[in-house]
């Protein structure tokens, strides 16, 4: 029996085989950065915000999705793919401007669905009904960048919204009928084993039906940078890092979809930890320590948490 519901479980599931993501940049901002919230972004985001490994904006959506196949070709023998538009705040722009934009790469009949990545407080009631709308023709996924349920951490990141605009913005999606991806940061600093997997919980809890666990990283060009080389910022060692997966794994909903168990930065910006660059070795690590401890999602989800997660749209309502 598997460890932890999958990506690649679920999406063999869903369409019959593999499914890879294609990164696209819609060349859009954040609130965070255009000055609406602030100047200098969330602490830990480098220049191009998530998209590391997205193709130049400068390019067409077409031109970016060829890009982006060739990377992978040699490993997708499918041909199947998810449109996911990563960089910064994907539905901070004109309805007009998205709609063109998001069809324009769920057109090509190897792209399954669309992700987008965005904030829960850049989801106007326009954005959620074109969503709802593109999702009428191929699934449509919704990226959440909540980071974490804890006050001070959210502060500390420059988060900019409260943890209510999280729990409006899911209720919304969900009942528009969108399927909802939640991103989680371990390793913030002041953050224990216990605060992260009560955000683990709260994810659980809120209907999200997926979940990207990712590693704190230290970027070049970062404000969390600067904290780091003052000594203000401890960061984790594999073991455990591997240790607080297993406890968040715990307390997630069995069937919830976990994306994503870390995640890789790009090596030349990456200052620490210097153990997070080799993925390949982190992700065998992992899976040798599940192994090993007979790791099991949601072997401390309990009846009372499968009642408050389906108490959840009602007391969130939008």
């Amino acid at each position: 029996m598997a460890a932890y519901r999958s990506f690649s479980q679920a999406m063999v599931q869903r369409f019959g085989g593999k499914v890879y993501k294609l990164s696209l940049d819609g060349g859009m901002t954040c609130p965070t950065r255009d000055g609406t919230l602030g100047r200098r972004g969330c602490i830990f985001c480098g220049a191009k915000g998530a998209g590391d490994f997205a193709a130049p904006v400068c390019q067409s959506v077409e031109a970016q999705l060829k890009a982006a196949r060739q990377r992978v070709a040699a490993k997708n023998k499918d041909g199947r793919y998810v449109a996911y538009f990563q960089s910064f705040t994907n539905t901070y722009a004109p309805v007009d401007y998205l709609d063109n934009l998001f069809r324009q790469a769920m057109a090509p009949p190897e792209i399954v669905a669309l992700s987008v990545a965005t904030r829960p407080d850049c989801l106007g009631p326009e954005v959620v009904a074109l969503l709802a709308e593109l999702n009428r023709e191929k699934p449509v996924w919704v990226e959440l960048g909540l980071q974490t349920i804890h006050p001070a951490s959210a502060r500390y990141i420059r988060r900019g919204y409260d943890l209510p605009v999280y729990d409006r913005a899911v209720a919304a999606l969900k009942q528009a009928g969108l399927e909802v991806i939640t991103h989680v940061i371990l390793g913030l600093p002041g953050e224990g084993a216990e605060d992260m997997a009560a955000t683990v919980r709260y994810v659980g809890w809120s209907g999200a039906d997926g979940i990207k666990l990712q590693l704190l990283h230290v970027l070049e060009g970062t404000d969390l940078a600067r904290d780091w080389r003052a000594g203000k910022v401890p960061v984790l060692s594999l073991e455990e890092y591997i240790s607080i997966l297993e406890g968040c794994l715990a307390v997630l909903p069995p069937q919830m979809v976990v994306h994503r168990l870390t995640g890789d930065g790009a090596k030349r910006d990456l200052l620490a930890p210097l153990w997070s660059a080799d993925k390949k070795r982190v992700l065998n690590a992992i899976q040798r320590a599940f192994a090993r401890d007979g790791v099991c999602q949601g072997s401390r989800w309990r009846l009372a948490d499968e009642q408050k997660r389906k108490e959840w749209p009602a007391r969130t309502q939008p």
